[in-house]
């Protein structure tokens, strides 16, 4: 099944618990373009067949989760010895399909009570795993409306939550170093799209990062933040090189990608 379609079915059945789920990772990135403040951008949006959706611990879900899912076709894909294991939903072929996967915020060190390792946690029926800094993706979301007039096959209008970008980039940028190099480059890309789209409302970001985000981060977690955004884009690396190699439908230079993302940075996040 066709991305889009897995990605329209996959809202369809959430319809009940949208409210309460925050769209992340690549279809965040691609939903951002129906924004009113991004720019129309010339080329295609990353592909991706996972769509990760975040929620707090504490969010009010009310029936089956689980159920709804499988009655829609997503099987369970359960793997790592974590009680209750991690678990994706997946709809389509094992290697080429399509698969939702739910997140929640690591709060603490890490560690039950009973010294096991603190990794996931059900709720509705469905298995979340537990992330360190997921609780930004949360925080000041924004309201994106979706339907057939852009391109989703959805009945009707519907209006989905993703992380507002500040909070977006933030994320990336402090969970950067547990990355494996592919997700690495990736992240890159995201933010310099991420930046490249907002960028005629620097200011706006500005003003969303001192009012709403860093307003209600732990000082040494801010500060590790823009630590990070400097040294990440203070040179070329090979992370930027290959995060310039992955568009099929532009040519990115390593070198403009590097001093894209500092110069917005830098626009964005002051302190």
């Amino acid at each position: 099944m066709e991305n889009s379609l897995a990605f329209a079915r996959l809202v369809e059945v959430l319809r009940p618990w949208l409210g309460h789920l925050v769209i992340g990772g690549g279809w965040a990135h691609r939903l951002y373009r129906l924004h009113p403040l991004a720019s129309a951008p010339e080329y295609q949006p990353v592909r991706t067949r996972d769509a990760d959706l975040a929620l707090s611990i504490d969010a009010p879900l009310e029936g089956d989760l689980r159920a709804a899912l499988t009655n829609a076709g997503f099987r369970e894909d359960s793997s790592g010895q974590h009680t209750p294991p991690v678990t994706q939903y997946r709809l389509g072929d094992e290697d080429a399909g399509f698969c939702a996967e739910f997140l929640t915020p690591l709060r603490g060190d890490g560690l039950r009570r009973n010294g096991r390792v603190d990794a996931t946690v059900s709720k509705a029926g469905i298995t979340a795993q537990k992330l360190r800094y997921l609780d930004l993706l949360l925080m000041a979301p924004w309201s994106i409306s979706v339907g057939t007039d852009v391109g989703f096959s959805v009945a009707g209008n519907v209006d989905l939550l993703v992380p507002n970008p500040v909070s977006f980039i933030l994320q990336k940028l402090l969970i950067h170093g547990d990355r494996k190099a592919p997700k690495k480059a990736q992240d890159v890309l995201y933010i310099h799209d991420t930046l490249a789209l907002f960028g005629g409302s620097l200011d706006q970001l500005r003003a969303l990062w001192v009012d709403e985000v860093c307003a209600t981060m732990p000082a040494r977690t801010t500060k590790r933040a823009v630590t990070i955004a400097k040294g990440l884009f203070r040179d070329v690396t090979d992370t930027i090189r290959e995060a310039a190699r992955i568009p099929q439908d532009r040519r990115l230079l390593p070198e403009r990608v590097r001093a894209a993302c500092q110069y917005g940075l830098e626009e964005v996040l002051t302190l």
